[in-house]
C-alpha cells in the first residue's frame, strides 16, 4: 500500500484515496484561499489557472514541514462561463449559486500537484462539464434544506455522490474528478 500526505481536511478525498489503496496522513494545510484568488482574479487568471495555483500552493506549504513525504494538494473550482464561483461561506450564499448555475452548463475543475521538500513534482488538472436542470426556487431550497452545514462549506453547493445527482441532467467527466480528485491520473503518477 502506498503512503502520503493529504494537504486537506477533505473527507471525500481521504474516501477517494483509501478506496483505492493509498493510505494518508491528513494535514491541512490551512491556506487562505480568498487573498490568493482576489490576487489571482486581479492578474486575470482563469478558474484553471486559479485552481492549479491553489493546489501547489497547499502540496508545497505542507511538504515544507514534511522530509522527503510525497505530499497531495488538491482544489476544485467551478467555472461558470468564465466566472470562478467559489464554496459558499453561507446557506444564502449558497442559494444565489444554485440560482446562478440553475438551468446552464458549468464546467468543475479540479487540479492536483504532489510536492516533495516544499516543491512541485508532478501535477494535472481535469475538467468536468455539468448541465443543471432548470428548477424552481423553492426546489433550490428543499435541496438546500437536506444538506448538512459541514458539506454545504466544505464541497461547495451539490455532492455529485448523494443529492447532488438530482440537480443535473447531464454530466460528462470523471465522478472522481468532480468529487474533488482525479484518482486515475494520481495513481497512474504513483505507481510510476
Amino acid at each position: 500500500m502506498l503512503n502520503i500526505v493529504l494537504a486537506s481536511k477533505s473527507k471525500v478525498r481521504k474516501s477517494i484515496l483509501e478506496k483505492n489503496n493509498i493510505s494518508c496522513l491528513v494535514k491541512p494545510s490551512n491556506v487562505d484561499e480568498e487573498p490568493v484568488k482576489a490576487s489571482l482574479i486581479k492578474e486575470g487568471a482563469s478558474p484553471e489557472i486559479i485552481s492549479k495555483n491553489l493546489a501547489e500552493l497547499k502540496a508545497n506549504k505542507v511538504s515544507q514541514k514534511m522530509n522527503k513525504d510525497l505530499v497531495l494538494g488538491a482544489d476544485s473550482v467551478i467555472d461558470l462561463e468564465g466566472e470562478l464561483i467559489s464554496k459558499p461561506e453561507s446557506r444564502n450564499e449558497a442559494l444565489q449559486i444554485l440560482r446562478k448555475l440553475n438551468g446552464k452548463k458549468h464546467q468543475l475543475i479540479s487540479s492536483v500537484c504532489i510536492s516533495i521538500n516544499g516543491s512541485m513534482v508532478w501535477n494535472y488538472t481535469d475538467k468536468a462539464k455539468l448541465t443543471m436542470k432548470k428548477m424552481s426556487d423553492s426546489y433550490l431550497k428543499e435541496y438546500l434544506s437536506k444538506i448538512s452545514d459541514e458539506s454545504l462549506y466544505a464541497y461547495n453547493v451539490y455532492q455529485i455522490e448523494g443529492e447532488g445527482r438530482s440537480l443535473f441532467k447531464d454530466i460528462q467527466g470523471d465522478e472522481d474528478t468532480i468529487m474533488g480528485l482525479p484518482i486515475k491520473k494520481i495513481k497512474d503518477y504513483l505507481n510510476k
